[in-house]
């Protein structure tokens, strides 16, 4: 990079190193948030810790202090599992934090660099550009037509103009550059900048909770109530038939524990963070938890061509010049003084330090022409910045003897439009265009003008252009785009391509990567044209939209989304800010995106890889299937549980009170690493990807799932209430009876944990499945069942009797049938998906 055109050296590393030693980190400090604390407020507030507390008290003040132990044991370990998990998703989203941190340049040494922004200094020399967000405050000593849009601090949206040399030099930490390019001496960092002494502001910023969040923050308020009524209920009857206000008190909190699922929150936050995560490890960071939700419903990608579908690797291929009406091959070197001349206008046009590939290789272009290096000589005096319909810019540069050249560069119909060409000319640029459009390169019109005095024009446009030719790029579609492709059109994903490219070049690289819907595009203008009815009809028909400008692709987002379809836009530029904002995923890229695309997006790729947004929705199905998978065996097993103690005590069974707290509290803990641990671990099943987006509007708790949970739930019930009169028609005792229905109970949870793994595929199928975590489970859970059965004094505390072979056979068999028969119903969904697919072929 050209940094010799600032003459700035910049900081030394010696000078850095005592700097930070002196004004410390450039990062913004304010309260600290005490994560271990907040868990632990927020673990005294759940309802199932309220109920051991209560319930634990209550056993130590009726003199049972072995139960009050136990239960009090219980309340630290549900206390560590619970820490654990919010500890392992709180890591989780740390990392992420570090990842998607703002990058700056620095020139240091000479040399530009770039790096985090909490490592600037005081006294460092800042280079801030275009798209860029200003990371600390600095006064400008160096800028090319430099505007800031300062509307965090001041807001005020319209950008500011800035220089060195007028009144206001200064930038400020958390404004965005609108324009141009600067170079800033750092004088203020962290806490000291002006966002930093206002900054506790920022601490009341709340995040949102999502729609998924919501639905299972009322489930589980619908539950804890309807735990509420019948906690009264059940003490009301045992303290008519036993007057014992304590005995029944615990009574009805044992029924009051088994009604609370307070599993679900815990899983749908560790699913949440821990996707997050796993992403982070693809190169695909998530800025918020709720975009996680979001991935796995995508029905749209809208993608721009450059450096997405392309490489992004700029070379000059082919120069036209008007005057010769010629197209030369610029990959050898151009001997032709027109060809060298139209390289030489297109460089002036350029940035003096480039940024954009095909600036980049423009200068690279004019290094190879042979002509004399002129840069050094001449300084910009003015600039017009990249703007229009459609975009150009323009460069006015100036000698020490007063020779001026003035360069504009940009799209063909913008110079063609304040040329005055003649009819003849036009039909020769347009057949050039033509040409070297549908060969799939990217072209650039180039203009020359002149112009005495310093009172310059308010608009580049008002300038009398000569048109010189044109210039055209070649940037190769990526490797692996086709494939990209074909992955989204598998998993039903509809995609669309937003370019500020022209419609013959966006269509040539279409064709060559077998897009879908090459054949039709729109343009800019002709879009913003169209009624709301007609827009919506052409959205969803159309899938190439050519010149695109920010309004333009905001429409576009606005117009899919009220066709309820869940956008997913890439965008990297200053441009695509709104769009990305507005999209339900903005999906920025690492590398060529600016820190605003970054800003507005909600995902971002650390390699520009496409590849990865296909890895990152499959991961999102996969983490929605895998948490509806933990639901629906929460809400299955507990049912089993719930109407197991409910039913002996409200019919006036002979033993109706076949479960205690203490049975009620191991069979949670049972659950909780089941549901967060084995489902969160998961794989995909092979048929995730080729399933339609899941709509975002449907409910996650809708009727034909539940009502699928609650018969599983039945059928297990009527399992261990059958073990129950099974054990008394053959006079068990009260102990005996209740291992058996204990040993039914955790074998139909073993079971239905297994079959549950897919409401699809076979058990014989999901064996196979690569989860070691769930052997580790089931027999952590094997262990300890057998050893609350068979060693006396966990028996005796657990009021548990040893089964003889035939009755624990009878009772694992009970259990085990009352799950297996869903296997049926797989069989048939099955059945009837096979015959639909053959139907359709």
């Amino acid at each position: 990079m050209a940094v010799n055109n600032f003459n700035i050296t910049g900081l030394s590393e010696k000078e850095v190193l005592a700097a930070r030693l002196k004004h410390g980190a450039n990062s913004l400090s304010f309260k600290k948030e005490n994560g271990f604390i907040d868990a632990l407020k927020g673990l005294a507030k759940e309802p199932m810790v309220i109920l051991l507390l209560v319930t634990s008290s209550i056993y130590f003040v009726s003199g049972k202090t072995g139960d009050g132990i136990f239960l009090a044991s219980a309340i630290l370990l549900v206390a560590g599992i619970s820490l654990y998990q919010d500890s392992r998703s709180r890591n989780a989203l740390e990392k992420l934090k570090d990842f998607s941190q703002p990058k700056c340049k620095v020139i240091r040494n000479g040399e530009v660099l770039e790096i985090k922004s909490e490592e600037l200094v005081l006294g460092d020399s800042l280079m801030v550009e275009e798209g860029t967000s200003i990371t600390a405050d600095g006064i400008i000593v160096q800028s090319n037509d430099f505007s800031v849009n300062e509307s965090i601090l001041t807001g005020e949206s319209m950008p500011v103009y800035k220089d060195k040399a007028a009144d206001d030099n200064l930038i400020f930490h958390g404004t965005t550059v609108a324009s141009g390019l600067a170079i800033a001496t750092i004088t203020a960092i962290g806490n000291q900048t002006r966002l930093g002494k206002i900054g506790k502001s920022l601490e009341s910023i709340t995040e949102e909770k999502t729609p998924l969040e919501l639905q299972i923050n009322n489930f589980v308020k619908k539950m804890v109530i309807a735990g509420v009524i019948v906690f009264l209920i059940v003490w009301g009857i045992n303290y008519l038939h036993s007057a014992n206000v304590l005995d029944s008190l615990i009574k009805a909190l044992t029924l009051a524990m088994s009604i609370l699922p307070e599993e679900i929150p815990v899983a749908f936050t560790t699913f949440m963070a821990l996707g997050a995560w796993r992403l982070m490890k693809m190169g695909i960071v998530v800025k918020q938890m709720k975009t996680v939700e979001t991935l796995g419903s995508a029905s749209v990608i809208c993608t721009d061509k450059t450096g997405t579908l392309t490489e992004n690797k700029m070379s000059l291929a082919k120069v036209y010049t008007l005057p010769d009406n010629r197209i030369a091959d610029a990959a050898e070197k151009i001997t032709g003084s027109t060809e060298q001349e139209l390289i030489a206008l297109a460089m002036w046009a350029s940035e003096p330090i480039p940024f954009d590939p095909m600036e980049i290789a423009l200068h690279e272009a004019y290094s190879k022409t042979g002509l004399a290096d002129e840069r050094p000589a001449y300084k910009m005096i003015h600039e017009y910045p990249l703007g229009g319909k459609p975009p150009m810019m323009t460069h006015l540069f100036e000698d020490a003897k007063g020779h001026r050249i003035i360069a504009a560069k940009g799209a063909a119909e913008a110079l063609i439009s304040i040329s005055h060409l003649s009819s003849t000319q036009k039909e020769q640029v347009a057949g050039a265009i033509e040409v070297l459009a549908s060969a799939g390169y990217r072209i650039l019109a180039v203009g020359e003008a002149s112009f005495t005095g310093n009172d310059f024009p308010g608009t580049q446009q008002e300038f009398t252009f000569a048109f010189k030719g044109l210039v055209a790029f070649y940037d190769p579609p990526k490797k692996n785009i086709n494939a990209v492709l074909e992955g989204f059109y598998q998993a039903g994903i509809s995609v669309k391509i937003i370019t500020g490219d022209n419609a013959e070049t966006t269509g040539a690289i279409a064709r060559q990567i077998d897009f879908q819907g090459a054949e039709q595009c729109i343009n800019g203008d002709e879009l913003m044209k169209l009624s709301e009815k007609a827009l919506g009809e052409k959205v969803e028909t159309v899938n190439i939209f050519t010149r695109m400008f920010p309004d333009a692709k905001l429409k576009i987002i606005n117009a899919l989304k009220a066709k309820h379809e869940i956008v997913a836009m890439t965008g990297d530029g200053v441009n695509d800010g709104p769009a990305l904002k507005a999209a339900h995923i903005g999906i920025a890229m690492g590398k060529k995106g600016t820190e605003i695309a970054k800003q507005a997006a909600s995902l971002i790729l650390l390699e520009d890889d496409l590849s990865k947004m296909v890895d990152a929705i499959a991961m999102g199905r996969r983490i929605y299937t895998n948490l509806k998978k933990a639901i629906q065996y929460i809400i299955s097993i507990h049912i089993p549980i719930v109407l197991t103690v409910f039913i002996p005590l409200a019919l006036g069974w002979i033993y109706p009170n076949i479960f205690s707290p203490v049975h009620i509290i191991f069979l949670e803990l049972i659950m909780g690493p089941t549901c967060s641990i084995i489902y969160e671990n998961e794989p995909m099943e092979k048929n995730t990807m080729l399933q339609k987006p899941r709509p975002f509007s449907t409910t996650f708790f809708n009727w034909k799932e539940l009502t699928t949970s609650i018969i599983q739930g039945l059928i297990i019930t009527i399992g261990t209430l059958a073990t129950y009169q099974y054990a008394v028609s053959k006079g068990a005792d009260e102990q005996l009876t209740r291992t058996m229905v204990f040993a039914c109970l955790i074998a139909a949870n073993i079971f239905l944990t297994l079959v549950n793994r897919s409401f699809y595929y076979s058990l014989f199928t999901t064996i196979r499945y690569k989860n070691n975590l769930v052997l580790l489970i089931i027999g952590i859970t094997l262990l300890i069942t057998a050893s609350l059965i068979y060693l006396k004094p966990l028996a005796g505390f657990f009021g548990f009797e040893p089964l003889t072979l035939s009755e624990l056979l009878i009772s694992v068999a009970i259990g085990i049938v009352s799950v297996i028969w869903f296997e049926l119903f797989k069989w048939r969904k099955r059945m009837a998906g096979g015959n639909t697919l053959k139907n359709r072929k």
